[in-house]
């Protein structure tokens, strides 16, 4: 074919892609297997089809106001960057559109030579779909705590390797269970076991992609049973509201006197303030006040939430309850 009808094909395939995706609201997965092409090959048609003004987008009050609320939380809370998801409404669950937009800001993210940190959870296996490879020279990847053995899906090492891959990028993980029985087991791990120099390693990382727990049954750790009822109470006792990386912090976002806390084989979080790009990618309104603790636990650079959370967590503030 000549390099004028290749190019004709190449425009039609485009404007098909658009048409599908902007007038008929299909999903790019479906776009794909209606075209024969990847989903990274629509993902490209449709940036090709804005940057050549193929597509004109207005900003609605919708997509205003989303834009009001990531201002907000960047002056409120010191952020360089807030990134806002919508809902298609407001009881819906925020852990889909969070993912999308936390892959679609990682893929923006990483580049040559980079130190990834990355957390675990729902919201960040959701985000894998959403990561556009691209070659990334000498990318490393850091799983930032141990392994689940109850559970594959939600493994944090599970969750690391699959990013990894998707780059053929080198996957450092923390070979040790999430939790062990003791600080002195935890102290003989990193001392005799050859951990102290993966928690070394992440020292030197360019950024950390991480998700925040709450302490309702329904958070993941609780869920599938990697931490007992018994302890989960024991836990809200002294005050904690939520976790990173199964580190338990207070509404001050210090972490809580308790023995999980000194037992959790996790990267620790004055190693991930260091870092110079932080990423606390959650949502859920019923985690309004870990959201907000974590903030102030991480003091992340970028905040990514849905619409429902950014208001509620704002609101929180305005009560007084931010710093």
């Amino acid at each position: 074919m000549s390099d004028l009808g290749a190019g004709r094909r190449s425009a039609r395939l485009r404007l098909r892609a658009a048409w599908m995706y902007y007038v008929e609201e299909m999903t790019q997965n479906a776009i794909a297997d209606i075209l024969g092409v990847g989903r990274v090959t629509v993902v490209r048609l449709l940036s090709d089809a804005r940057a050549l003004h193929e597509v004109r987008v207005s900003v609605s009050r919708n997509i205003a106001e989303l834009l009001r609320l990531e201002f907000e939380l960047q002056r409120v809370f010191g952020l360089q960057e807030a990134v806002v998801a919508p809902l298609s409404a407001p009881d819906a669950d925020p852990t889909l559109p969070i993912g999308a937009a936390t892959g679609e800001y990682v893929s923006k993210l990483l580049r040559n030579d980079m130190r990834i940190g990355l957390g675990w959870g729902r919201t960040l296996i959701n985000a894998l779909p959403f990561v556009s490879e691209k070659a990334v020279a000498n990318l490393s990847v850091v799983s930032l705590l141990g392994g689940i053995t109850k559970t594959k899906q939600y493994n944090p090492s599970e969750f690391a390797w699959q990013f990894s891959r998707l780059f053929q990028a080198d996957c450092y993980l923390i070979a040790a269970p999430a939790f062990v029985d003791s600080a002195e087991t935890k102290r003989a791990l990193i001392e005799r076991c050859g951990l102290k120099d993966i928690l070394d390693f992440a020292r030197s990382l360019d950024a950390v992609v991480i998700s925040a727990g709450g302490m309702g049954v329904d958070n993941t750790i609780f869920r599938f049973g990697f931490i007992s009822e018994s302890v989960r109470q024991s836990l809200i006792a002294k005050g904690a509201v939520g976790d990173v990386l199964c580190q338990f912090f207070d509404r001050e976002g210090r972490l809580v006197d308790h023995p999980i806390n000194e037992a959790v084989m996790a990267v620790p979080i004055e190693t991930l303030t260091a870092t110079p790009v932080r990423v606390l990618t959650s949502g859920g309104a019923h985690k309004t006040e870990a959201v907000v603790s974590a903030i102030r636990s991480l003091r992340p650079t970028v905040f990514i939430t849905d619409e429902v959370t950014a208001a509620a967590v704002l609101a929180h503030a305005r009560n007084g309850e931010a710093s």
